[in-house]
């Protein structure tokens, strides 16, 4: 599938989905996505200093966004997705929330400046883009050298033993607990996603190459899910 075919895919799921998205998700994790995702905020939120900046990027209908600025109201939190459709729901959830913007963007171009925000994290969306790589390169630039670069996404475990019990699940059970007889479809393209993306080492060396230092990669769940970190190296 190339990179204007994807684009046209996901943007169309998600566009469908949107009303539903945050109960399936909760149904498809067992619940266990809520812990994850306070993982990731806690880890952004402990990081920022005063009064800093922080961008999610892809950040569907705005859980993480929405979150690090109530736990951080001193920082200015940008939300950032393609689809207007999860940024309606978005908006709703943090309406009230002065701390808080959303912006309708590409994750692979973002519109911001170098070394803009204090940390930039991604939870969920970077196995939905066409480029993982240009992704991360342009969270890396927007972030103020020191900041930190976090990713929180799905995986296909490593180990023999569990993956054919991740495969019966994500493949058969999933779909239907996820998006019921309607959108069964969609959230079959949620496990190909999945399937297809990187391995967390692969996603590791990513990091890695992109420039980002102090990677490290903290699994959950038999390492079905993994929250990735690296910092941007300070100016010498």
């Amino acid at each position: 599938m190339d990179s204007m075919e994807k684009r046209r895919r996901v943007y169309g799921i998600f566009q469908g989905i949107s009303q539903t998205y945050d109960g399936a998700n909760r149904r498809i994790s067992l619940g266990l996505e809520q812990s994850w995702k306070r993982g990731l905020v806690e880890a952004v939120a402990s990081q920022v200093p005063d009064g800093g900046a922080v961008l999610d990027v892809c950040c569907g209908t705005g859980d993480i966004a929405v979150a690090v600025a109530r736990r951080r109201p001193d920082a200015a939190v940008t939300g950032l997705d393609f689809s207007p459709a999860m940024l309606d729901v978005a908006r709703h959830k943090g309406a009230a929330l002065e701390n808080l913007t959303w912006r309708e963007g590409d994750a692979m171009a973002l519109p911001f400046g170098d070394d803009t925000f204090s940390a930039a994290a991604i939870s969920f969306g970077l196995r939905n883009t066409p480029d993982y790589g240009a992704v991360l390169t342009e969270m890396t630039r927007v972030v103020c050298p020191g900041g930190w670069v976090y990713c929180l996404d799905s995986f296909v475990p490593d180990s023999p033993l569990i993956r054919p019990f991740y495969d019966l699940y994500f493949r058969g059970v999933m779909p239907l607990l996820g998006g019921g007889f309607r959108h069964r479809r969609e959230y079959r393209w949620l496990w190909q996603s999945t399937r297809d993306f990187l391995r967390k080492r692969e996603l590791t060396a990513l990091f890695a190459a992109v420039g980002l230092e102090k990677v490290r990669a903290d699994s959950h769940l038999f390492g079905t899910c993994a929250l990735h970190s690296g910092q941007k190296p300070r100016y010498i």
